[in-house]
């Protein structure tokens, strides 16, 4: 079957469920790195995307930001001219209660109420103003991490804002 839509799962309307230990078979998430470039120095300027409203990031989600937003700096600055760190894990168990499709299940196609579910993936919690991915990077690079951000935002299910919050001294916007 295929995957369900971002739209299926974004509002946080559940209680969260995050025991692992009990649900058998919770596939891992995709996201392969959390903090990648250079981790070593401490750059000036940084960068946040911060959600603008309440709800949950899938975990496909999260890495195909990942690898545009990191696609993109690392080609404008190279592999040690900033540090991109995603900065939310995906905690929350998806359930999905899969029903009979195509032809002639229109009448078996109700389904059980309030049935459990089987795990299909995970996804992250992420409240108002929360950071999801940080850029640091030096003062000349600034913009493209700006834009690097703007690409990840393409990604997610909700709205987000690109905040300054190291270095507002040193970039003119």
């Amino acid at each position: 079957m295929a995957l369900r839509p971002g739209r299926c799962y974004r509002e946080i309307n559940k209680p969260s469920y995050t025991r692992k230990e009990y649900v058998r078979a919770v596939p891992q998430p995709r996201v392969v790195h959390y903090v990648m470039g250079n981790t070593a120095t401490e750059f000036p300027v940084e960068y946040h995307l911060v959600s603008k409203t309440d709800c949950q990031i899938r975990h496909n989600a999260l890495e195909s930001a990942r690898i545009a937003g990191n696609k993109f700096i690392q080609r404008e600055c190279g592999r040690l001219g900033y540090k991109f760190h995603i900065r939310v894990y995906p905690h929350q168990i998806l359930r999905e209660n899969k029903m009979a499709a195509g032809a002639g299940a229109d009448r078996i196609s109700d389904g059980m109420r309030l049935s459990f579910g089987k795990a299909t993936g995970t996804a992250a919690r992420v409240r108002k103003g929360q950071e999801i991915i940080t850029i640091s990077t030096t003062v000349e690079k600034a913009n493209i991490a700006k834009e690097a951000l703007r690409r990840c935002s393409m990604k997610m299910p909700t709205a987000c804002k690109i905040e300054l919050r190291k270095g507002k001294d040193l970039v003119k916007d």
